[in-house]
This record gives structure tokens, C-alpha cells and sequence, in this order.
């Protein structure tokens, strides 16, 4: 039976950033169109220092809207940079980065490359899982697959759930799969229609299609 869950949320990917200032703004505007759950920092390669400055640069703009702030990676950085956790790629990620992040901030687990996989990083603590973002050379599963897996997980287990959409049609369908979140890559930086026209159309599929 399909367990009872609160409407399904978006969660925003940001570009790889190099320049967090010059994003800052694009950010903002986003924030202010749609009710955004957690923005996911991407960042550049560069030494701790800055790595940490641009992600305190991120963090004024999506905290003081209540949105969550999870660093891609880089764990390490998440205390010093007063963000709200981390998402993790792979299994070891995920066991590695535990200890530092929980109990207080938030660990997420994507990556997952079998339901066996899912399975372990639920039992082991992360806060969601995610299936169907981008993978190692740019590339994204099947969306049949990816729905067939959010659906899979929203049915048997408590752990929130997080559906990549690689475009915008497949919002609503992730949303009725049973995705708790729906998550928007940097494409939608990138799309011709502008992300607040993107992202109010997100919004109204997923309050259209929320169970």
C-alpha cells in the first residue's frame, strides 16, 4: 500500500559554479517563483578557502528563504560553510561522509546503481535517496527505468525520495510515481524559456499531480 506523504517539492541543482556572486541573483529570482525545498551547490575546483566563500555566498541567498543547502560532495565544507548537509555519490560517499554530517545535518544518497544499493543507504542513514540524476559521462537512465524506481521505493519504504527530471515533461510524472521530491538539473538554467517560466510550470504540475 502506498504510504500517505506530504505534496511532492522541487529541488534545484545549481550549474558547477565558479562565480557564486554573478549566480547569486539568477538564484534568488528562482527562490521567489516556486516553493524550492533544497538547492543543490555544485561547485567548482579551487582551495578550501574559497570553495567555503562561495559557498557562504550561496547560503545567505537560499537559507534566509528556509530552503535547504546541500554541497554536491565535499562534506568537509558543510560545517565551515554553514550549510545543511551534503549529497553523496555512491555507497562509500555516503558511509564515509556519515559520521561527520548526522545528527545534524542532512546526508543524501545518489548514485545508487541497484535497488540493492538504495536499500543499504536507507539502512545506513541517508535522509533520501535519489535516482536518475546524471551519471559519469553526462549521461541519464532511461526515464522509464527511473520512473519505475521512484515508484518502486515510494511504495515499501519511509526514506524520502528524490526523482531527477532531465526536463520539464517529466515533473509531473515523477510527482504521480510517488517522488517526495522532484529535481531540476542545470538545464534549467540553460532553458530557453527561462527558469521562472520553467519552474512555475513545475510547481503547477506538481500540485496537479500530487497524490
Amino acid at each position: 500500500m502506498t504510504r500517505n506523504r506530504p505534496s511532492p517539492r522541487l529541488y534545484l541543482f545549481t550549474p558547477v559554479l565558479d562565480d557564486a556572486a554573478a549566480f547569486a541573483r539568477a538564484l534568488d529570482t528562482a527562490l521567489a517563483t516556486a516553493d524550492i525545498a533544497a538547492v543543490l551547490l555544485r561547485l567548482a575546483d579551487a582551495d578550501e578557502r574559497t570553495l567555503v566563500n562561495r559557498a557562504k555566498q550561496i547560503a545567505t541567498v537560499v537559507q534566509r528563504r528556509d530552503t535547504a543547502l546541500l554541497i554536491d560532495g565535499r562534506p568537509e565544507l558543510v560545517g565551515r560553510a554553514g550549510a545543511d548537509g551534503a549529497h553523496l555519490t555512491g555507497i562509500e560517499a555516503l558511509a564515509a561522509a556519515l559520521p561527520a554530517l548526522k545528527p545534524e545535518r542532512i546526508a543524501g544518497a545518489g548514485g545508487l546503481r541497484s535497488r540493492h544499493d538504495a536499500m543499504l543507504a536507507g539502512e545506513s542513514g541517508a535522509d533520501y535517496v535519489m535516482f536518475g540524476e546524471v551519471g559519469a559521462g553526462g549521461k541519464t537512465p532511461p526515464f522509464q527505468a527511473v520512473e519505475e524506481r521512484v515508484k518502486w521505493w515510494a511504495d515499501l519504504v519511509e526514506v524520502a525520495c528524490v526523482g531527477y527530471a532531465s526536463n520539464a515533461g517529466e515533473v509531473a510524472a515523477l510527482a504521480q510515481a510517488g517522488a517526495d521530491f522532484v529535481a531540476l538539473g542545470d538545464w534549467l538554467w540553460t532553458n530557453p524559456q527561462g527558469p521562472s517560466a520553467v519552474l512555475t510550470q513545475a510547481q503547477s504540475a506538481l500540485a496537479a499531480k500530487a497524490p
